[in-house]
């Protein structure tokens, strides 16, 4: 039986690794005394040696969390990041579809001025400015919307979000950079997405002991698959 705590789902536990399901809502982390996933993390692995979120998904944004249980096991995800062998895949819902469907995005991302919570695309070489570069393909559309799967190459902020907004087709729901909150199907109809529509579905990494690469994947949690059905979509099937 899958162990949960607080909405969040253990999806693996070794000695190196603790692997999470974390659903929209929940940051990772926080300066604050909100809760957070790692503060999750510790109550449900309570004798790790230490714990340390590899990755940072934003707090609307669902799906695999992959912690670092050792020192060691913190500097193997630190090499495998450098040598480009720390892999993710997310699913996202946009209203309209990529042109061309399938290809890359490339562009520097910085801080808005006019907002520090928020990221931006910048001059290459301007100040705070980092490269960013990002793979994405079309699962699959309907009359109203498109399933995307996008391959983050770098780790920047919001990274997804802003190329997405950036190529003219944000997100569902991300209010921040442009999504639409909602979606009139052809009857009337209106659906909501109360969230950013963006789903961590697959993380693989490099297996600390040898062999075959460590995959772990999450499902699309309700939210999201309850609205990709209401806009005629079928389950997605992950790319390979």
């Amino acid at each position: 039986m899958t162990r949960t705590r607080a909405g969040v789902a253990v999806l693996h536990e070794d000695a190196w690794f603790l692997v999470l399901h974390k659903p929209s809502g929940l940051p990772t982390t926080s300066p604050g005394p909100e809760p957070t996933l790692t503060a999750v993390a510790r109550e449900l692995d309570p004798t790790a040696p230490r714990l340390h979120p590899s990755s940072r998904l934003d707090a609307e944004v669902s799906g695999v969390v992959i912690f670092a249980r050792t020192p060691n096991a913190t500097e193997h995800l630190l090499a495998a990041r450098q040598a480009g062998s720390y892999r993710r895949g997310y699913l996202a819902i946009a209203s309209t579809a990529p042109e061309p469907r399938q290809g890359e995005w490339h562009g520097a991302i910085g801080i808005d001025p006019n907002n520090p919570r928020k990221r931006t695309i910048a001059r290459a070489g301007a100040s705070g400015a980092r490269e960013a570069h990002t793979r994405y393909s079309t699962l699959q559309s309907t009359a109203h919307a498109v399933l995307l799967w996008l391959i983050p190459q770098t780790g920047r902020t919001h990274q997804l979000r802003v190329h997405a907004a950036n190529a003219g087709i944000p997100l569902l729901g991300d209010r921040h950079y442009g999504g639409a909150p909602r979606v009139v199907l052809a009857d009337g109809r209106v659906l909501s997405a109360r969230r950013t529509m963006l789903h961590c579905a697959r993380v693989e990494i490099p297996n600390p002991v040898g062999g075959d690469p460590l995959r772990f994947e999450a499902p699309p949690p309700t939210d999201f698959a309850e609205l990709w059905r209401a806009l005629s979509g079928t389950p997605p099937r992950l790319p390979d």
